[in-house]
């Protein structure tokens, strides 16, 4: 080993200044055994760096070569395994565990004790040496010491000890003072030897003549010594005087304890009653203010809110552990009890008090309006404008700027007794259904009647103005049930309202009216619909925003605020669904949102909205079927206004729901034009003309471009638009094949030229391709029927020469025709001459009375059909003139009238007819 550890220092380390201390043969442990070596090194220059090297044999040959180098540092766990059993294996954890089998367990000592030693010389890190035997670890010693770590090479390296500046200087000033100090060694040395013997004589005689200085101290400090002893007995005596003092103020600082915690338990005492006086007690003022307060003024209310929240506040005070134990704070506690229940009863009275009252002013002015639409209906003869009945809903705002004032007072009860709470949301609920029942069902009677002008005759209304006994009446009923208020609604239920029956009479008797055909309507009833259903809209969406608004407010139902001591959870079903506490469970808040309760209160107060709103809908498409256009824009920007604010809310979810109604009542209105058009019959008898279908899709197109320009909901006009114009165009082409008096192109002409010329003037985008495709069909079946009614005017001429084309095609050259026997010169003569400009000109006159029997008068087509008939007939002349031309050259023979001939004829007819 001794060998290795040479060739490795001198071989390896030696070139990189480093110096070899220890040494390990390995091998990896569980794995086929290739031995390394593990080298614990230091470097030869400062500051030292420690290191431990794996070294490895070289494959290639005998040299060996270093592979991996830790950090000392960089080592935290030395793990000898076993530190009774004596054992060859060991871990080394650096970065990741490192598990080795030394060669034998000598070897493994001295490199772990190596490891111990490095450290606690240059490292000084904090390694676990774990099953190490603690004899391999030796006490830590000052590294400014020169202790020896690592044996002799260790204590070689500490005999060495470096120069100081200084004493380099004075060496060098010796050596200049003697020229032959680097020449001859020796007589140096003598030389400095010899001056060394007379500073040594030097320091023995100056040692002797200090002796007598010494001898002097020595006296000197025999005296301190006698003075220190004479100081000791007094201290002594000092000692025991005092310690009869120090038993006595033992016995003073032990009563100034027991006196100073006395104070502190007075203190802690006093803080605690303190504490309860001034969070536990009520001022007489506020208990006046609950238990007789007046809750009708505002300063009463004032004083009420400012009482409660001083309850709450007392109530909700954080007690300290042992309190409770207190007789005079249970009594506190059940005082304050007593005062919330007695102060809630009193609220919950005196705000069902409120609701009835203003239920009942409410209902009187709602009486004076039925009393005009009964009148109404009794006069034939009478309009609502002549009875001043406004299509307008009542305005609640003053009602609900009186109730806003308890807004803090029903936070309070919210918190403090839910039941009662609750009581009063049922009751405000009950009682609002059934006013907006009245003032809905009254609004959209009076719309209804603005709508349709008049009633039917011999219709009569049964609602009829309430007496004043019966109003009285109600008014002690109100008032005897709001006495009894115990969280329930069952002695309100008994109220009833005398002309809600007679309202659902008149709102069924209004849609029996009817059967309106759109004929009998023109576009100022539309267009009055369409003001008369916007104002509709615009009354119910302020007045449910406003009541949504007030319910937020006024129940306090946007703040999610905790319910001491209330049940877990429960549901309770309401009429217009199922209202949901919002309990909680050990301050949590539960499952549904306040925002659901507000959908729930809404549904419950406005339960007929929805239903008038369909009824209204209803009328409005019977009377008319081309309403529903104009409620699907008007509907539309409602629901998309309303979404904006709260796509949640019960006025964008109800606007939603008849919106829906409305798509399909315009979906039905497309579909029941589709089969118009499809179950359409035409007279064998007369002319077709512009089909009728095409005429109301013209009507239809421009009404809807009117109503949907700009609107939101525009996707639903177009698909609308592919719908018809399809069936427009599959249903001209089944009419037109079915037609016997006019021809087919005719109708297909005719009816595509109208189409064309429809969306050219409406320019409508999602037709453009439809617009291409008519002009086309019209293009298309007017060239058709020009070439079938025009045909061959010079039938005999078109006849000789079809013959002369056929021999050309057989091979024959066209200036050999005439030679042919059939086809010779006085042949074509002979034929020319059966056509002279008389006969044509009378063919041509016959052709005009047929067009004109065939084309109707509203599309006025006679003069471009007649026009594209001289074009043909011009075209065919120039292609008889032309063969002539190639076939008969040089011969002369021309026809009997010329291009302007034809001109002229064509001109002359046109304008005698």
């Amino acid at each position: 080993m001794t060998a290795i550890k040479h060739a490795l220092q001198r071989d390896i380390f030696t070139p990189n200044d480093e110096r070899l201390l220890s040494i390990v043969n390995v091998c990896k442990a569980g794995k086929k055994k290739r031995n390394c070596f593990l080298c614990a090194t230091v470097t030869t220059e400062r500051p030292v760096q420690v290191k431990v090297i794996k070294v490895k044999k070289s494959d290639k040959g005998d040299f060996y070569k270093r592979q991996i180098a830790w950090e000392l540092r960089d080592l935290t766990t030395v793990d000898a395994k076993d530190a009774i059993k004596e054992s060859s294996e060991f871990d080394l954890h650096f970065d990741k565990v490192y598990k080795w089998v030394a060669s034998s367990i000598a070897e493994k000592n001295i490199f772990i004790s190596c490891i111990w030693k490095l450290n606690q010389r240059y490292i000084r890190k904090k390694i676990d040496f774990i099953n190490v035997s603690s004899q391999l670890l030796e006490e830590s010693v000052p590294s400014g010491e020169n202790q020896n770590v690592a044996g002799t090479d260790e204590e070689v390296v500490d005999e060495y000890q470096e120069l100081n500046a200084r004493e380099e200087q004075d060496i060098e000033i010796m050596m200049e003072g003697c020229e032959y100090a680097i020449s001859n060694a020796e007589a140096f040395a003598d030389k400095l030897s010899r001056e060394l013997q007379v500073l040594d004589g030097a320091n023995i005689q100056s040692i002797m003549a200090s002796e007598k200085q010494v001898n002097t101290l020595m006296k000197l400090l025999d005296e301190a010594l006698k003075e220190v002893d004479q100081i000791e007995s007094k201290l002594s005596s000092y000692q025991d005087m005092l310690r009869s003092v120090k038993e006595q103020m033992d016995q003073i600082s032990e009563s100034n304890h027991l006196i100073h915690l006395s104070n502190t338990n007075n203190l802690k005492l006093l803080s605690e009653i303190e504490f309860l006086v001034n969070h536990m007690d009520l001022a007489k003022g506020h208990i006046k203010a609950l238990q007789e307060g007046d809750l009708s003024s505002s300063r009463g209310i004032e004083a009420c809110t400012n009482a409660a929240d001083a309850l709450l506040q007392c109530m909700n005070v954080a007690l300290q552990p042992g309190h409770e134990l207190l007789h005079a704070v249970n009594q506190q506690k059940q005082r304050f009890g007593d005062l919330r229940e007695l102060f809630a009863r009193r609220l919950a009275s005196h705000l069902n008090n409120v609701f009835v009252q203003q239920f009942i002013e409410l209902e009187k002015g709602l009486s004076n309006r039925s009393y005009y639409l009964s009148v109404s209906g009794h006069d034939q003869s009478s309009t609502l404008a002549q009875h001043s009945v406004e299509l307008t809903l009542p305005n609640h705002h003053p009602f609900h700027r009186d109730l806003l004032r308890y807004a803090k007072l029903m936070e309070w009860l919210k918190n403090t007794d839910y039941g009662k709470y609750e009581g009063l949301t049922k009751n405000y609920m009950d009682y609002l259904s059934r006013l907006y029942d009245r003032e809905i069902k009254d609004f959209f009677e009076v719309a209804k009647i603005k709508m349709t002008g008049a009633t039917k005759e011999g219709k009569k209304f049964a609602t009829l103005p309430r007496k004043e006994s019966a109003v009285k009446q109600e008014t002690d009923s109100l008032h005897g049930s709001s006495g009894k208020l115990t969280g329930s609604t069952s002695s309100l239920n008994k109220l009833s309202i005398q002309s809600s029956g007679s309202r659902r009479s008149q709102s069924s008797s209004l849609l029996d009216m009817g059967n309106m055909s759109t004929s009998d309507l023109d576009v100022a009833d539309r267009t009055k619909f369409d003001k008369i259903f916007e104002q509709v809209l615009s009354e119910l969406e302020p007045l449910c925003l406003a009541e949504q608004d007030f319910i937020s407010k006024f129940f306090k139902l946007q703040q999610h605020l905790s319910i001491p001591g209330t049940p877990v959870s429960d549901t309770e079903e309401t009429d217009g669904g199922t209202l949901t506490r919002p309990h909680n469970i050990g301050g949590m808040q539960s499952a549904y949102s306040e925002n659901h309760m507000i959908r729930q209160m809404m549904i419950k107060i406005f339960r007929c909205v929805e239903p008038e709103l369909n009824n209204f809908i209803a009328l409005g498409d019977k009377i008319d079927s081309f309403n529903s256009l104009y409620m699907l824009v008007k509907m539309s920007h409602h629901v998309w206004t309303a979404q904006n604010v709260d796509p949640t809310s019960f006025l964008s979810t109800t606007l939603g729901n008849v919106l829906v109604t409305i798509k399909r009542n315009f979906d039905k209105c497309i579909s029941n034009q589709i089969k118009q058009m499809e179950d359409v019959k035409i007279s064998k008898k007369s002319k077709v003309g512009i089909l009728p279908f095409v005429t109301e899709f013209e009507e239809f197109a421009a009404l809807a471009e009117s109503i949907f320009k700009n609107a939101e909901r525009r996707g639903d006009l177009d698909k609308a638009y592919l719908k018809l114009i399809h069936a427009v165009f599959a249903n001209v082409e089944k009419v037109a094949n079915e037609s016997q008096k006019t021809p087919r192109d005719v109708v297909m002409m005719e009816n595509f030229h109208h189409i064309f010329a429809t969306l050219s003037r409406l320019k409508i985008s999602c037709l453009e391709t439809e617009k291409k495709e008519a002009k086309q069909q019209y293009t298309d079946y007017l060239q058709s029927y020009v070439i079938y009614s025009l045909g061959q005017p010079l039938e005999k001429l078109n006849h000789f020469f079809e013959g002369v084309e056929a021999r050309v095609a057989q091979g024959v050259r066209e200036e050999e025709v005439s030679y042919q026997l059939a086809f010779s010169k006085q042949e074509l003569r002979k034929v020319i001459k059966e056509y002279p400009g008389k006969e044509v000109k009378k063919g041509l006159d016959n052709l005009y009375r047929k067009v004109d029997k065939h084309l109707c008068e509203e599309e006025n087509l006679l003069q471009v059909v007649w026009h594209s008939m001289q074009d043909e007939f011009i075209r065919q002349y120039k292609h008889f003139e032309g063969l002539i031309a190639r076939c008969y050259p040089g011969s002369g023979i021309t026809m009997e009238f010329t291009i302007q001939d034809i001109l002229d004829y064509f001109s002359s007819i046109a304008q005698s007819h």
